[in-house]
């Protein structure tokens, strides 16, 4: 595929191009994938995650400066909430982090969730593997802040940094959303505010709370989360932070745990795959008929949905006629 030889050979609008197939999910998008798959595996995958309002796109735009000061390449996937009309991304990316246009160091696409659960758009890991074809040497998703299926970062990053920022009561939503369990690193980002120290206190206090046997994808027992105070305006504590994303990949690989992680994030990339293949056919094999009779027989009471989905699966598994 043309688009595949131009894209490994550095052409970014090939990149851009093959992108916007994956978004539209078509035949062309897998073939690009499939040649584009043996290339991958390079790219550190850093997940960005957080309330709104805690600044996580200032972070990232700070983070990628500071990777482009250390002369790394840096491809960035932010997904943004789904206008409701369009079903496009209410934010752009040249709006939100226009103080990397025109570095050839840095590609900046903006995703919409277009209703996905969990933060993350249904496409985020083919764009996150075509960016890793591409060369770029680290890949930061940042998610959309919706609460508590933000978890889902964690099976699309290999190190996932958990936002906060202080007076915004997010030490509470952390333990609610279960994101303690999920997070690598913790950055309190508006640390200039006041409150700032207390907001680091509490996080490190929840840490003693957390199970000492993490789930699987979740907090390593061996590695200790750092709490680190970031002001991404100016700045501050910015480097400090990238410090500790890069010591945590450096102990992953020490470990030998990024076979795990990664072994995780395939695992979660099949599963989506697999769920809404599994969901196309078998809305290819159900009549629309039947379908709206079964919605109605819900709407009326006369169905309970497990017994309308039981019919469903039964008129996907019979032979076709």
């Amino acid at each position: 595929m043309e688009l595949v030889t131009r894209l490994l050979a550095g052409d970014r609008r090939s990149l851009a191009r093959i992108i916007s197939l994956i978004e539209d999910d078509g035949r062309d998008a897998h073939k690009a994938l499939a040649e584009l798959y043996p290339h991958t595996g390079r790219a550190h995958i850093v997940g960005i995650t957080g309330a709104p309002g805690t600044g996580k796109s200032t972070l990232v735009n700070a983070l990628a400066k500071g990777y482009r000061r250390r002369d790394l390449t840096v491809g960035i996937v932010a997904v943004d909430p789904s206008s409701p009309f369009s079903g496009g991304a209410l934010l752009g990316d040249r709006i939100r982090m226009r103080d990397l246009a025109g570095d050839a160091g840095v590609f900046i696409r903006s995703m919409a969730t277009r209703g996905t659960l969990g933060g993350l758009a249904r496409a985020t890991a083919d764009v996150v593997l075509a960016l890793d074809a591409a060369g770029f040497d680290r890949v930061i998703v940042e998610t959309v802040g919706v609460g508590q299926a933000e978890v889902e970062i964690a099976g699309a990053a290999h190190s996932v940094v958990v936002v906060a920022a202080p007076g915004m009561g997010d030490e509470v939503q952390a333990i609610k959303a279960g994101v303690m369990e999920i997070g690598d690193v913790f950055a309190v980002n508006k640390s200039d505010r006041e409150g700032a120290d207390h907001a680091v206190m509490a996080i490190k206090m929840m840490q003693g709370l957390t199970p000492a046997a993490p789930p699987a994808g979740s907090a390593d027992a061996g590695w200790e989360p750092p709490v680190i105070k970031t002001v991404a305006t100016r700045g501050d504590g910015v480097d400090e932070l990238l410090e500790a994303i890069e010591a945590h990949a450096a102990y992953l690989h020490e470990s030998h745990l990024i076979q795990r992680r990664e072994r995780d994030r395939v695992t979660a990339v099949l599963e989506t795959i697999l769920q809404v293949e599994l969901l196309a056919r078998l809305r290819l094999r159900v009549p629309p008929e039947r379908m709206q009779a079964l919605v109605e027989q819900v709407l009326d009471r006369e169905l309970d949905p497990y017994t309308a989905v039981d019919q469903l699966l039964q008129l996907g598994e019979a032979p076709c006629s």
